[in-house]
């Protein structure tokens, strides 16, 4: 009688979140955290005219956007914290520009993605 092998097997590091079982990778960014920047970004149309704001406005900006980013690229999508940190850093600094020019852009075609993820599954 044959004894089965002891040895372990092989872990083949697929991660669960961001990756189909076909092996096809999901959007980088979680959909809500597109959202964000969206809702942000368009804030910007209400202190466009008052400059001496930007001083406050600017770092609320960035923080708004990246903590919410870096808890659901952490805990919802489970990257490692710095592939979440990078990603949130990225969108926060989209989000930062004082215009609505660069962000609505990122956040709609991050959306898109999405959505055409979702509709391909």
């Amino acid at each position: 009688m044959e004894q089965p092998s002891q040895e372990p097997p092989a872990l083949i590091p697929v991660h669960p979140v961001t990756v189909e079982p076909g092996g096809r990778p999901l959007t980088p960014i979680h959909p809500a955290a597109a959202a964000i920047l969206l809702f942000v970004d368009n804030l910007w149309n209400l202190s466009d005219w008052v400059v001496a704001s930007w001083v406050l406005t600017i770092p609320l900006s960035f923080v708004s956007v990246f903590v919410p980013t870096l808890v659901l690229q952490r805990f919802s999508r489970r990257d490692r914290w710095f592939p979440a940190i990078g990603k949130a850093a990225v969108l926060g600094l989209v989000a930062a520009v004082p215009t609505s020019l660069t962000g609505t852009p990122v956040g709609m075609a991050l959306l898109a993605w999405a959505g055409i993820e979702k509709w391909r599954r």
